[in-house]
């Protein structure tokens, strides 16, 4: 089996080549990414291409399947940017797929594709997909999934499957996930455990997470079996203020959630941190997510639970942990942060 993997590269993209490499019946990946890599890895050859304006069909061409990955979160002050790459690229990547006469298409979906929905019980894939609208990320995961059944209903032969998965951790992610979420003027060292004095306690903070590796195995699944369809990934346990304050060895501190969208918005607009209130609002509104149609029908289980995965994080954090790519590089964003600054925390593109 030949395999091509858009956004190879970031988070999700390591952990899906990381599990290929140990699946018998995939014979060579052609990994996909906007920067080329300069790290070699077991059956990938590299193609340099940027899903948003390059050609796609003569990369797919001769494969039996494609996982489209690649997604941007930054820069998230230039919304034309995102949704070229988000949307525009996500339909290019599935018609491309389709005229190449690829077999199974594989998408990267997530919680924040769903409409608003329960903290106190679990939804399954029948659940809408209407995404939460002051959200950039959960608009364009909602506007994909609509295109994507559109695409199913024009190329039926094509075998399709969308994983929607819960926030994804791993320690080698933790330089991206620190410049996308906290910018370049939060310290590593002060995200140890034990160090974090209190954790908030808001209503509706409940969510799900899954270490990428997991993830990964979820992918080589999804791939190798004859499923379809949309598939929840999460591990267990919920993470909400009781658990979180647990976990670091803090205190819970009730804050109201007005207050916590409130201080995120202020952070963002003086350029203090580079992510948009919109993530505070898909965090407090998604529902929780049922895995049982990954367990018996994917016959996935996650080997590692929700709270391994946000440890193995923060660890990453406070050792400045990351791997040899463009997106994962620990150097990412230059000496003393400094690519980071000159592209306005959040504003432009690299």
């Amino acid at each position: 089996m030949k395999v091509v993997v858009t956004g190879a590269t970031g988070n999700v993209g390591t952990s899906v080549l990381r599990a290929l490499v140990h699946e018998p019946r995939v014979e060579s990946i052609v990994g996909i990414a906007r920067r080329r890599p300069d790290m070699v890895w077991p059956k990938t050859s590299w193609v340099e291409a940027d899903v948003s304006r390059d050609e796609l069909r003569q990369h797919f061409a001769g494969a039996d399947a494609v996982v489209h990955l690649a997604w941007l979160i930054q820069p998230s002050r230039d919304l034309a940017t995102l949704r070229a790459t988000n949307v525009e690229g996500s339909r290019r990547v599935f018609y491309a797929a389709g005229s190449a006469g690829v077999g199974t298409l594989v998408y990267a979906s997530s919680v924040g594709a769903y409409s608003p929905g329960p903290k106190q019980e679990r939804v399954d894939e029948s659940w809408a997909t209407g995404g939460v609208q002051s959200s950039f990320y959960s608009r364009h995961k909602a506007e994909v999934e609509s295109l994507l059944d559109g695409f199913e209903r024009e190329f039926p032969r094509v075998r399709t499957v969308r994983l929607r998965k819960a926030l994804i951790f791993k320690r080698e992610a933790a330089a991206e996930i620190r410049r996308y979420f906290t910018g370049p003027f939060l310290p590593g060292t002060l995200l140890r455990r034990r160090l974090i004095p209190f954790v908030p306690d808001v209503d509706g903070l409940r969510f799900q997470a899954v270490h990428s590796h997991d993830v990964g195995y979820a992918y080589r699944l999804a791939l190798v079996s004859e499923v379809r369809g949309a598939f929840n990934i999460a591990a267990e346990p919920v993470l909400d203020p009781r658990e979180l304050a647990d976990l670091m060895g803090a205190r819970q501190l009730r804050v109201p959630a007005s207050v916590l969208r409130g201080a995120a918005d202020a952070a963002w607009k003086l350029r203090l941190q580079p992510s948009p209130p919109g993530w505070v609002d898909m965090a407090l509104n998604v529902p929780l997510m049922d895995v049982t149609r990954a367990r018996i029908e994917l016959g996935w289980e996650p080997r590692h639970s929700a709270r391994d995965a946000l440890i193995d994080l923060l660890n990453g954090l406070r050792d400045g942990s990351g791997v040899e790519t463009p997106p994962l590089h620990p150097n990412a964003g230059g000496p003393a942060r400094v690519r980071e600054f000159v592209t306005g925390v959040g504003g432009t593109s690299r």
